[in-house]
């Protein structure tokens, strides 16, 4: 008993709270967030499950830790002397490029309260940018709310997006899903039969579009009568 307490205080004491998350969001990434236990993290890391519970009590509270890095990714520092526009695309671009980044973390995000610090950081700024192109409280709460969800659903709609495939696998699923739409009866689906000849997956193309279409709807939303006082609406 005695050298069994003596190591979980020497693992508490080499391990920190940093080192866990780094460790648990690569097996996240590499595995998905199923595989990821208190054991397995604890055998990574080559100390006992007590020690991890000194960090976090539960799985929960690591993958709420988990979220807060993910959300702390995101680069709030827009750019005071550009539009609002190009502060807002800046935003979401960031936070795409971090989903992307971490195969698990748009299931961390979707799960998560969003009220961490990092989390309120993003959103606070979000909402500063959105209040600078005239929009009111409400429209700006709103768009913001709807600028995660696109940023969420650009990552999830990607072909063949699995977080749990790899790169070959993904590319097979793509393919996969393109014979069965050639196989379709033309004169039913000609659209969707012409889409299947499209050969090359622009993984680059379907963020950008995702991320332009989001920006000329906010864009055009601000002349809205509702959005806010007309005149302080900028150009962006």
């Amino acid at each position: 008993m005695a050298t069994t307490q003596a190591r979980e205080t020497t693992d508490r004491a080499r391990l920190s709270q940093a080192a866990v998350v780094e460790r648990a969001l690569a097996l996240g990434d590499a595995d998905g967030l199923e595989g990821l236990t208190i054991r397995r993290l604890a055998q990574e890391l080559g100390v006992t499950p007590m020690a991890l519970y000194w960090h976090f009590r539960s799985k929960e509270e690591l993958l709420a830790g988990l979220a807060e890095r993910i959300w702390s990714e995101i680069d709030t520092d827009v750019d005071l002397s550009a539009g609002w526009t190009d502060q807002l695309r800046h935003l979401l671009g960031s936070l795409v490029g971090v989903l992307r980044a971490h195969p698990c973390a748009s299931q961390l995000l979707v799960g998560s309260e969003k009220q961490s610090p990092s989390a309120l950081r993003a959103t606070e700024t979000t909402l500063e940018v959105l209040q600078r192109g005239g929009f009111n409280d409400k429209w700006s709460m709103e768009i913001a709310r709807n600028a995660l969800w696109t940023g969420l659903m650009l990552t999830m709609s990607e072909p063949g997006f699995d977080p749990t495939l790899g790169e070959a696998e993904r590319a097979e699923k793509i393919r996969s899903l393109r014979a069965n739409m050639a196989v379709l009866p033309p004169d039913q689906y000609p659209c969707l039969v012409a889409g299947s000849a499209i050969k090359d997956h622009d993984p680059e193309f379907h963020f950008r579009f995702g991320v332009d279409l989001f920006i000329a709807g906010v864009q055009a939303m601000a002349q809205h009568p509702g959005a806010g006082p007309a005149s302080t609406v900028s150009p962006g």
